[in-house]
């Protein structure tokens, strides 16, 4: 049995169920410390960047709608799909940018481009104004993530909030009100 009932008729949870909690809380907590640690991003102060494609510059690499997660590295090298910002004085100050480096060096600036532009950016950042390099791609999760900035989307979500909140209210009430009802049966 994983419940018993006292002479109250109240809910006592079994050994399994509490078991089940905990481990659940458990491992909910490991996942959150595990991000929080591995992939917290650096407005956070962690070491990634996340970083959602706009436009069709990095094509057939990357599309519009693509989610990239960048990590800093010690150093970059030709070939190596880097996020960097918009310096502070250019027009976008402060956009990421995902492009290849194509050429340069670390203290004089690499020369970066899209793969399919035909010429490189005429920003050139240093290995100290690169932001990571891309370590992995998830398609399309950019834009449902920007969705989810929609008046539609965060009625979805605000929706989505409550049922999940009415669901376990409604099973844990529907439990506890079945419990004393057996209990005075058993009488």
């Amino acid at each position: 049995m994983l419940t018993t009932a006292t002479s109250a008729g109240r809910r006592v949870p079994g050994r399994r169920e509490f078991l089940l909690r905990t481990g659940s809380l458990a491992l909910m907590l490991l996942v959150v410390v595990a991000w929080f640690v591995l992939l917290r991003p650096s407005s956070l102060g962690g070491p990634s960047t996340y970083v959602i494609v706009s436009g069709d510059s990095m094509q057939p690499t990357l599309d519009s709608g693509d989610l990239v997660v960048a990590f800093e590295e010690d150093s970059y090298s030709v070939g190596d799909v880097v996020v960097y910002k918009v310096p502070g004085a250019e027009s976008g100050a402060g956009t990421n940018i995902v492009h290849r480096i194509v050429g340069g060096s670390p203290q004089t600036g690499f020369v970066v481009k899209g793969d399919s532009r035909e010429g490189p950016d005429h920003w050139e950042p240093t290995a100290e104004e690169i932001l990571g390099k891309m370590t992995v791609s998830v398609p399309l999760v950019g834009s449902g993530l920007l969705s989810l900035r929609t008046p539609p989307g965060m009625a979805l979500l605000a929706g989505l909030t409550t049922l999940l909140v009415a669901l376990g209210v409604s099973q844990r009430s529907g439990t506890e009100a079945r419990r004393p009802l057996r209990a005075e049966n058993d009488r």
